[in-house]
């Protein structure tokens, strides 16, 4: 089970830090996304990372202002988002597949776990 949190409103060239907290499992040998989905349009993959190959990927849009990173310890993932901006707007949902050492994917497909989403709205 995945339960994201951390979403709300936040203005322009702010900040916020979602969570993904996995129940159920380890992270190890697991790969995580994080995908959003904007009002009308179509889902797309946000930034992933791989917990045994340690890899991590984002879109072009949010490189240098987004983070992932996974707290074993803590069984949570994280996306710290800085420098928000109002097309960042969406739902955000994490996802999880299992992947060895392997590397993560970009496409919603390959995900077998879900979580409910969270809200992100960017707005002044």
């Amino acid at each position: 089970q995945l339960v994201e949190s951390g979403g709300g409103l936040v203005q322009p060239g702010g900040s916020l830090t979602l969570s993904c907290v996995v129940s159920g499992r380890t992270l190890d040998g697991y790969a995580f996304a994080w995908f959003r989905q904007a009002s009308g349009k179509e889902r797309e993959g946000v930034s992933c990372i791989s917990t045994g190959e340690g890899s991590t990927h984002y879109r072009d849009s949010v490189k240098g202002r987004f983070t992932i990173s996974a707290d074993n310890a803590k069984n949570t993932v994280y996306l710290q988002m800085n420098n928000l901006k109002p097309e960042d707007t969406a739902i955000f949902y994490c996802a999880a597949a299992w992947v060895g050492k392997g590397l993560c994917s970009k496409r919603g497909t390959d995900y077998t776990y879900w979580g409910q989403g969270t809200q992100v709205t960017v707005s002044s």
